[in-house]
């Protein structure tokens, strides 16, 4: 028996037998073999956070090894047997910064801190309901929308938390708009994308900008109503979707950058497609849109491919072996960024098993593994 089939099917009834949080029985990882090695990659693997349905506190973390070929669901339990409520409700965002991997967790209040290469809880910060996390200069940033979760008209204007990432203590916080989505971080300036979200039909419009130095808010750019992702490319343009009011008003996707005599970034065009989240390799911009519309109640589901030099739609399809008819909701995407392997997750029903789709630089399906429920957002682990 090799060391894979080991790991596959006696690893987990080891845990099982050993492991304990107290009287609660700790969930054994699954592993599954994807056997996609590739040994002598400056990239060791990469985790996905997969979000749980709301209320139902149950965040849970994968992991795939290309050194190994084996893919790990649920490990967190297992790595850390004595915290009580694992990862909590509603993981949000994941990033890795130096030697810790950073979770979002939304509705639980927090970012858990992991060592990213064991995945050993280090701590965590404790910031109301936050969104997204992005790092600069020994820092991690973390948008909130700080009231309640919960749909309100008075909902407060969120913030941007400052945590420092080795004390991981919260240093600094500056108000922003109503409920900041994703942020970048260009030329010692933050870019929060505000959504208004919980203040709907009147939503949000505006780009916060932030002074990193003094970390203030120096201006608000109107750029769509109910904003979410904001991402930069290799130019350091700045990339922001709207998600439009689900009605009239339809996602947009836009972009910002800076032009001559000007110190911050402007709208400088409007892509007619719809948006729901991006990632990029080389000059192109892979992105899905799952557009959801309440006079038909349904989606429309779309994929396509834009040249970031040209701001150009060169596809509407990335997948090009038909796959994308096996795939109920698209909820999260990612490329690898050595081999250009584009990443695209399956929420299904929202409340069970979400599928990982593999997919080659060519859009042919190479694999697909089952995940935990509403697979979401992905980080690379360098080696």
């Amino acid at each position: 028996m090799n060391i894979k089939q080991f790991l596959l099917y006696f690893l987990p009834l080891l845990m099982v037998a050993t492991s304990c949080r107290e009287d609660e029985l700790v969930v054994p990882t699954e592993y599954e073999i994807i056997g996609d090695e590739t040994r002598d990659s400056d990239i060791r693997g990469f985790y996905l956070v997969n979000e749980g349905n709301m209320g139902s506190n149950k965040c849970t973390l994968d992991f795939y090894d290309y050194y190994t070929g084996l893919y790990s669901r649920n490990f967190y339990a297992e790595k850390n047997p004595n915290v009580i409520k694992e990862l909590g409700d509603v993981g949000n965002d994941i990033g890795i910064y130096g030697s810790k991997l950073y979770v979002v967790v939304n509705c639980s209040h927090k970012v858990e801190v992991l060592d990213a290469h064991t995945g050993i809880r280090c701590g965590q910060v404790d910031i109301p309901n936050c969104r997204y996390v992005r790092f600069h200069r020994g820092k991690a940033y973390v948008s909130s929308y700080v009231g309640p979760v919960l749909i309100d008209p008075q909902a407060p204007k969120g913030a941007v938390y400052e945590v420092d990432t080795l004390s991981l203590a919260v240093t600094r916080k500056v108000a922003v708009g109503y409920q900041p989505e994703e942020m970048e971080i260009v030329d010692d300036y933050m870019y929060v994308a505000n959504s208004g979200g919980y203040r709907a039909p009147n939503y949000d419009n505006t780009v916060s900008v932030i002074q990193m130095v003094d970390f203030k808010q120096v201006q608000q750019i109107p750029v769509g109503i109910n904003l979410h992702r904001l991402k930069k490319d290799r130019y350091n343009k700045l990339w922001v979707t709207s998600r439009g009011d689900y009605e009239s008003r339809p996602s947009r996707l836009y972009v910002m950058q800076k032009k001559p005599g000007y110190n911050q970034m402007v709208v400088t065009d409007t892509i007619p497609v719809a948006c729901s989240n991006m990632a990029f390799y080389g000059d192109k911009m892979y992105y899905y849109a799952t557009e959801w519309n309440n006079y038909t109640a349904s989606n429309t589901i779309t994929y396509g491919i834009i040249d970031v030099r040209t701001k150009e739609v060169i596809s509407h399809n990335f997948i090009t072996d038909g796959t994308e008819n096996e795939i109920t909701i698209p909820y999260g995407i990612a490329v690898h960024p050595v081999t250009g392997d584009i990443f695209v997750t399956d929420a299904k029903n929202y409340v069970s098993s979400g599928t990982l789709y593999c997919f080659s630089p060519n859009g042919r399906k190479k694999w697909s593994v089952r995940t935990g429920d509403i697979p979401a957002h992905i980080t690379f682990l360098r080696k």
